[in-house]
């Protein structure tokens, strides 16, 4: 008897190990719609976006995220009204949660904010034609990658986001490198987050460029949580951290990242790839998407 109660609690605390390890965290549900940043393949939407998200969706990918609107005041998605680019999208089973709108040409001096308050009410319109969720702030000029143009930066995140959130909508932030550049001992995206309202503005974390800039996705979502709304599963090509890859072929471990998914507050991701197309954007997009299939999404 006594052995078998020996038995017994042993096997609790392994059970109850097996529980608490990593290698069980990392095995946790990620079971995610399997999203693309259009941008990933800018010249193929370019010149057929048809045929283009054809392959997207055979690919197996379940939703994009679009970029791109509004330029020279037409309300265009790649030549197509939005109620047209909907009717695309729903031809070929995919779904748009998350669009990159071009608000960021309006912090330029010189544009009044009652023309930037117009451009957000059009992508508002589409956004809802759409039926995303998302409206992403996407870029920053080189111009105004300083303290203080930050810190109207963020005053101008609070003030569309309010804007936005009137909508039933929800506007993010996306980085690329230059937020995690240190300016006399302080980050635009430590100016970012203290800056802005978390109810008004969350973020898109485009993973590759974080890391590439030496942050540790952990500590970004530990700082504040619930907030990290979107991540860009982007890959870090081995050789040239400078250039992308293919999602599965870089150096970085996703399935690390995976269980901070909560933490996070993950409601969405997109894959992503700009630039280091072997052979081309399509077998890249489709490599990635077969990697993630596999190895990520369950």
């Amino acid at each position: 008897m006594s052995n078998r109660r020996h038995f017994l609690k042993q096997a609790g605390i392994i059970t109850t190990a097996a529980w608490l390890s990593p290698a069980w965290a990392a095995a946790a549900p990620f079971n995610y719609k399997l999203g693309l940043q259009l941008y990933s393949l800018n010249n193929e939407m370019k010149k057929d976006p048809k045929g283009t998200l054809q392959q997207v969706a055979s690919f197996g990918y379940r939703e994009v995220e679009t970029y791109g609107f509004n330029h020279g005041n037409n309300q265009f998605y790649w030549g197509m009204a939005p109620k047209d680019f909907k009717q695309l999208l729903d031809d070929h089973q995919l779904t748009s949660s998350s669009g990159h709108y071009d608000i960021d040409k309006f912090l330029i001096n010189g544009v009044g904010k009652e023309e930037r308050t117009r451009y957000v009410d059009d992508c508002i319109k589409g956004a809802h034609i759409l039926q995303q969720d998302y409206i992403v702030w996407p870029w920053l000029d080189p111009q105004l990658r300083n303290p203080e143009k930050f810190r109207l930066l963020a005053a101008t995140l609070n003030e569309i986001g309010e804007q936005v959130k009137k909508a039933n909508l929800q506007l993010l932030y996306h980085n690329h490198n230059f937020e995690f550049v240190n300016m006399n001992g302080e980050m635009g995206y430590d100016i970012i987050l203290r800056e802005t309202d978390p109810s008004l503005v969350k973020l898109e974390l485009d993973l590759y460029w974080s890391i590439r800039s030496g942050q540790k996705p952990h500590q970004l979502f530990a700082s504040q949580p619930g907030r990290f709304a979107v991540w860009h599963i982007k890959d870090m090509d081995k050789k040239d951290p400078d250039l992308h890859t293919v999602v599965g072929d870089g150096s970085i471990d996703f399935k690390e990242i995976l269980p901070d998914a909560k933490l996070s507050g993950l409601k969405r991701i997109f894959v992503e790839q700009g630039n280091n197309y072997v052979p081309d954007a399509l077998s890249c997009v489709a490599k990635s998407a077969r990697y993630m299939k596999k190895e990520i999404l369950r």
